[in-house]
């Protein structure tokens, strides 16, 4: 049974290159990008083995704690992105439990993640080259690395699958996911302005990879002693507990691993049990409180286009997500600044990116709408209703909001003068990109998360005709643009008052002129593939 499951598993992974050309082409860019992660990760560890082995295992051990830490948390995240083998397929089969949790396991390393993660950790394990006895208790340090993660991410999301029965409790999760996500990039550079600082403090000859490997074990050293105390690093330390001669460590670190796969093993046995003999409820219905938005504004087509997705930026976390970001901004803006040395000058960029951003994201929204858009056809709604209901709130929106960023960015910076051209180039991106994305939304739409899925799970075979479709758009916004960045870079530059102010008058026209044109463009695009757009839609389902 264990070995039926994972032929499964392989046959349903050889199948998406049957669907369609976007999945076969996805599938294989991911293996590629995969392939040249583990090449390098791989080389690094083998190089540094060979120079400084002992402040290699200690990077090894706070990466692969990294790695662990991310199979048991992002599934929860991004949750629905592969249930190809959910255990409540297998209800009516009466497979034994422990088989069917050795199978699941087995199985769920055949992914590209899986496959990447578990060559990783072997090829990794070749860092104590050097040293045999080392390289051997590496490995099996690896195959138990790897049990972690796969038992790991599925025990939790089977054990807290109850918790995620309810739109609105996926709704939050997803969104919180999203200030993790932007904290990594800023938490990044400080660690490296962290490790820069101390490097050019430091007086040190010995170089592992053009860094001072001194320097690197004073930072990376302490951590890993930590880590190698918890079920993330322990696995990752063998290696050099043998090497160290410390025999009683490695027993206590193998202790650590093979008590967390036991407790794993048994949660997931536990939480698996309650799961496949208690149906999942669909949560209690809510109910209704007044008309929201519909109530608001006018009833009318163009009016009810607009209350509805007034709804979906307040409520759907596909859009919630993007409303998530914009108050984080200007924080990763100060903390990207203060690492980099530019200091609060970057916070000048918070209005064009949020205008951006807002405007970008109705590129999509036809996809958006999934099977809700079949309403547009059957009503009749008009391209110019639809084009502009969609239009509508994001503007409302957007330009008090961005206007107030520009104004507090200059305030903070002391930049009074750069308030023209920045005002200019904001509105111009917002009124852009509004137009564009107005008229590319009728013509481009490509697979997106369904209702109530995460918003960072990505569609099989998306990847690409999302990347084709969204650099088409930018590529588009970025020549409109050219004018008014060019008049605003020469007038804060030169400086040049007069600049600034002709990049205000420029901006706010051409930002005007493309939103009226792509809505119009669009409406008229629309108007003619209505059918052709629904068809699309339908099929992503």
């Amino acid at each position: 049974m264990v070995a039926q499951l994972v032929r499964l598993k392989l046959t349903l992974l050889a199948n998406t290159f049957r669907r369609s050309v976007w999945q076969t082409i996805g599938l294989v860019v991911a293996s590629l990008y995969g392939a040249g992660i583990l090449f390098f990760v791989v080389t690094a560890a083998v190089a540094g083995g060979a120079v400084a082995p002992a402040v290699t295992g200690q990077v090894l051990t706070v990466v692969g704690a990294l790695v662990v830490l991310a199979w048991w948390v992002v599934p929860l995240f991004a949750f629905g992105v592969d249930a190809t083998l959910d255990p409540l397929r297998f209800v009516t089969f009466a497979i034994p439990r422990r088989r069917l949790l050795a199978g699941l396991a087995l199985a769920g390393v055949v992914s590209v993640p899986g496959v990447v993660t578990a060559l990783g950790a072997l090829g990794v394990s070749f860092g104590w080259w050097r040293d045999p006895a080392a390289l051997a208790a590496a490995l099996v340090g690896a195959v138990l690395a790897v049990a972690l993660c796969v038992l790991g991410s599925r025990a939790l999301t089977t054990l807290l699958a109850p918790l995620l029965d309810t739109r609105r409790s996926r709704e939050v999760l997803a969104v919180a996911a999203i200030v993790p996500l932007l904290l990594i990039g800023p938490a990044v550079g400080w660690v490296a302005g962290g490790v820069e600082r101390t490097v050019e403090d430091a007086s040190v000859t010995v170089t592992v990879g053009g860094a001072p490997a001194e320097v690197v074990g004073a930072v990376v050293g302490p951590l890993a002693a930590v880590l190698a105390w918890t079920p993330f690093g322990a696995p990752w330390a063998f290696g050099s507990a043998v090497h160290d001669g410390a025999w009683a460590l490695l027993a206590a670190r193998a202790a650590i691993t093979l008590a967390c796969l036991a407790v794993l093993w048994r949660v997931w046995d536990r939480a698996l049990a309650r799961v496949l003999v208690t149906p999942r409820g669909g949560g209690s219905a809510g109910v209704a409180a007044g008309l929201g938005w519909f109530g608001r504004l006018p009833a009318t087509p163009t009016g009810a286009v607009a209350a509805r997705c007034a709804t979906y930026w307040l409520r759907d976390p596909r859009y919630a997500a993007s409303v998530a970001m914009v108050p984080l901004l200007p924080v990763l803006m100060l903390v990207v600044g203060t690492t980099s040395g530019a200091g609060d000058r970057l916070l000048l960029l918070v209005a064009p990116v949020v205008a951006w951003l807002l405007g970008f994201g109705i590129s999509n929204d036809v996809g958006y709408d999934n099977t809700a858009f079949a309403l547009h056809v059957a009503t009749g709604t008009t391209g110019r209703a639809d084009r502009w209901g969609r239009v509508i709130p994001v503007a409302a929106v957007g330009v008090p909001s961005t206007v107030t960023f520009a104004v507090v960015a200059c305030a903070v910076t002391g930049g009074w003068t750069l308030l023209p051209a920045l005002l200019g180039t904001t509105l111009g991106t917002l009124g852009t990109s509004l137009g564009i994305s107005s008229a590319v939304s009728a013509r481009l739409v490509y697979p997106v998360p369904k209702p109530g899925e995460s918003p960072l799970a990505t569609p099989k075979g998306a990847a690409m005709a999302t990347m084709v479709s969204q650099m088409i758009a930018m590529a588009i916004i970025i020549v409109l643009l050219l004018p008014t960045a060019v008049l605003a870079v020469l007038g804060v530059v030169l400086p040049s008052p007069g600049l600034g102010w002709a990049a205000l008058v420029v901006g706010a026209a051409s930002g005007v002129g493309v939103l009226l044109g792509g809505v119009r463009w669009g409406a008229r695009v629309y108007d003619r593939r209505r059918p052709e757009l629904l068809q699309q839609v339908m099929a992503f389902g």
